[in-house]
């Protein structure tokens, strides 16, 4: 990837979109990425890629909230001058919610969070940004493991992140006449703060997330961010609208 080519990371101040940033930092790629709460988060990001030798930019964005997307947009405008282009090449949709209710708990208030954050943030962001990304970019969506394998207490987060995986396939479609291609990665459970961190810190969750898992452990940011990087360089160009599933052989 050349040096001058910009993504833009949604959540890229924690998790896997900060490993996203980094991994795309040592490639030349410069970030501007979003963060919802924590400047002191997204400031270290910015420092660990600028030690890499690119640059990064940290905007403030709350994706369930499509009434800021024009004022981000505008954002995104003055940090694309200050990189020194008029126009990004990579957007990666990653920020996120969890949610653990089951079908006898779920509010229609969750169940709105949900796809307000996921699928609608998701597309109205994709469409606010469309005419700032270089014809022949590229997007990835994040979707889950769970929008394949149906397990407890997950009822409203699985189907929205199917939902996701169906949005990626339309947005190929559509995208095609400018090039731009659109693919989805749904990683398994991953080992960072996500849903309370509970993968990460509660070893009974480990360990039965482990145990169903064909490589015998959950998985690390390190696993996913790569994968993300890989989709988004030269050398997959040819892959569209595809869902890659990243879960080291989870409930095969």
């Amino acid at each position: 990837m050349p040096a001058n080519k910009v993504a833009i990371v949604t959540g890229g101040s924690r998790g896997i979109g900060r490993n996203a940033v980094l991994r795309l930092a040592k490639q030349g790629v410069h970030a501007i990425f979003t963060y919802k709460s924590s400047r002191a988060d997204a400031d270290e990001v910015v420092a660990l890629t600028t030690e890499s030798g690119a640059q990064a930019i940290a905007l403030q964005l709350d994706v369930g909230d499509t009434n800021t997307f024009d004022g981000f947009v505008n954002e995104v405008r003055k940090a694309l001058a200050e990189l020194g282009v008029e126009r990004f090449d990579y957007l990666v949709n990653n920020a996120g919610t969890s949610s653990g209710a089951s079908l006898a708990t779920i509010t229609e208030a969750e169940m709105d969070s949900l796809y307000q954050v996921h699928f609608k943030g998701v597309l109205f962001l994709t469409q606010k940004l469309l005419p700032l990304i270089n014809d022949g970019g590229r997007i990835v969506n994040i979707s889950s493991g769970l929008a394949r394998v149906a397990m407890p207490n997950r009822i409203g987060y699985g189907p929205i992140k199917a939902a996701v995986e169906a949005l990626t396939r339309y947005l190929a479609v559509e995208l095609a006449p400018r090039r731009i291609v659109a693919n989805v990665i749904a990683p398994g459970a991953i080992a960072t703060d996500f849903s309370g961190g509970i993968v990460r810190d509660n070893p009974q969750v480990n360990k039965a997330v482990a145990d169903m898992t064909a490589l015998g452990r959950v998985g690390v940011a390190d696993d996913v961010g790569p994968v993300i990087a890989a989709l988004l360089s030269d050398d997959f160009g040819w892959v569209n609208a595809q869902r890659i599933e990243v879960a080291g052989g989870m409930h095969i």
